[in-house]
């Protein structure tokens, strides 16, 4: 049987074609290196895709990744990606009910006015506005000021902490103390607090006071996007990034091989070996560089004399994927245009967050879990069919918090399912109506819902304990001496690089860790 590959030896084989893999690729063919991608899956994408999750409807939903904020314009401005990333007109919407009255905490995008006078119907409403400002203004200076090393060799500490010259107060928020303390001394509202915490809890258990500051590190990097923080629906759903990725790999000349496991990867004078099983078959291809878009767990299977740097980091969360007819009717007047455009929180109050994240480290599922839901079709309806579009029909994004690997292990598909209804519970407290009367139904008459769960997202895309950051998050500089002036993609194992969201600097759908190792590559920077 002939070799799957054109060559047998390449500049760059690069290990996993998600979207960090992909955009290393495109750099580098784009230099006019010689390029293979092995891809696991019959397809390449990773967990920013689209896909037809219901049969017999034509709806292009995005299964595992669903906004993005980390993705820089510069790469796609590079790449020439026929790509948009549209700001929702709210940020988000979260109800609450107070002394027998309801109400919703509304953060809009494009006034102001609505987000102050929304705070004022509040009990002491304007002083928990004007710490939600102060807290806002130490996220942004951060932002402006990390966002620009990003895409550049690591910064030292001190170097970092240079840049905040001025502005101590934001450095000392996000790096020095534990974000609850930041967020207890500028808030005392318990819906308030938990609407800025959501954030740094998002995939993870993690405490306010946590003092390794896993809730900090995970904050920062729902904060910082594009230097704004700014989280955007992407135009014809997520898989029209990759789909465009893809594409301008394969136009700069790239190969992409899919149903393509990389096996083991061998570290030789000058490169690397990659080993890869396809078709029932083993093979391999050798590299002047190796790049792995690859959990650290799993290159430390495949890649001798390499250790993971951190301990593994559980993922914990619930994600359901949904399809209705119609939007459903809120309690407390809001409409559902405003309340699902953004994030609409549900039972996200801070105390509760913390219980929730406490129950579950103890190994209980939370029985009223924090919610976050959103819909797609709100700001985007292209993923939608013109006849659905035209029936009024939407997607709804639900991620549940507080759901760790370790609790699905011994009986996924029944947890999934008790713990989707509690989630469901959740969002249907604010509802006028039960959420199962908006959902489309199939020609077999179930509903249009799909529930994931760390452990499907373990399986199903090859991120150990269901992180979907691949790992522990780390800080967007070197932390240790050796690592000053180096890219955050080095393995410390020859040519092999990481380039996935493992990498410093990885997590979320940035595409920053691909980049970082294609500039290693070409000796840039």
């Amino acid at each position: 049987m002939p070799p799957p590959t054109k060559r047998a030896r390449y500049d760059a084989v690069v290990a996993g074609g998600g979207h960090n893999g992909l955009v290393a690729a495109a750099y580098l063919a784009g230099a006019g290196l010689s390029v293979l991608v092995l891809e696991r899956r019959e397809r390449t994408g990773g967990a920013a895709v689209s896909e037809r999750l219901f049969p017999g409807f034509e709806a292009e939903l995005s299964p595992y990744a669903y906004l993005v904020s980390l993705f820089p314009r510069k790469i796609a401005e590079d790449l020439g990606l026929r790509f948009e990333m549209r700001r929702r007109r709210v940020a988000s919407c979260t109800p609450y009910e107070r002394e027998g009255r309801r109400g919703a905490l509304l953060i809009s995008n494009e006034d102001e006015r609505i987000t102050e006078a929304s705070f004022r119907a509040l009990p002491d409403g304007k002083e928990e506005y004007a710490g939600f400002r102060r807290l806002q203004a130490l996220a942004r200076a951060a932002a402006e000021r990390l966002w620009p090393t990003l895409l550049g060799p690591l910064p030292s500490r001190e170097e970092m902490r240079a840049r905040f010259r001025g502005q101590e107060a934001a450095w000392d928020f996000l790096f020095e103390r534990p974000l609850g303390e930041g967020i207890e001394r500028h808030l005392r509202d318990d819906l308030v607090r938990g609407l800025v915490f959501t954030d740094a809890t998002i995939g993870v258990l993690a405490d306010p006071h946590d003092p390794g500051l896993l809730q900090n590190r995970t904050f920062l990097y729902h904060a910082i996007g594009n230097g704004t923080g700014d989280w955007c629906v992407p135009v014809g759903g997520m898989g029209r990034l990759t789909g465009e990725l893809a594409a301008r790999a394969l136009a700069s000349g790239a190969e992409i091989l899919t149903g393509a496991e990389v096996t083991g990867i061998e570290p030789e004078t000058g490169g690397a070996g990659v080993r890869f099983r396809h078709a029932g078959e083993d093979h391999a291809a050798g590299a002047r560089w190796a790049l792995v878009n690859l959990a650290p767990r799993e290159l430390a299977r495949v890649l001798p004399g390499y250790r993971e740097p951190w301990e593994p980091e559980e993922g914990a969360f619930l994600k359901i994927n949904m399809l209705l007819e119609r939007l459903p009717r809120l309690k407390g007047g809001v409409g559902p245009a405003d309340a699902f455009r953004g994030t609409f929180h549900a039972e996200e109050g801070y105390a509760n967050i913390r219980l929730a994240n406490a129950g579950a480290r103890g190994g209980a599922f939370p029985s009223a879990p924090p919610v976050e839901v959103y819909c797609h079709t709100l700001t985007d309806p292209s993923i939608l069919s013109p006849e659905l579009a035209a029936r009024g029909c939407h997607s709804l994004g639900l991620f549940g918090l507080a759901a760790p690997h370790g609790l699905f292990l011994e009986r996924n598909e029944a947890a999934k399912a008790e713990q989707a209804g509690r989630c469901l519970a959740s969002l249907e407290a604010h509802l006028e109506e039960p959420l199962g009367d908006c959902l489309l139904r199939g020609a077999d008459g179930r509903p249009c819902v799909e529930v994931k769960s760390p452990l499907d997202v373990e399986r199903e895309l090859g991120m150990p304990l269901g992180n979907i950051f691949h790992g522990r998050l780390a800080w967007p500089f070197a932390e240790r001496e050796e690592e000053g002036g180096a890219w955050g993609v080095e393995t410390g194992v020859g040519r092999v690089l990481l380039c996935g969201s493992g990498a410093r600097r990885g997590g979320c759908v940035s595409g920053i860790p691909g980049h970082n190792a294609a500039m290693k590559v070409l000796g840039r920077g």
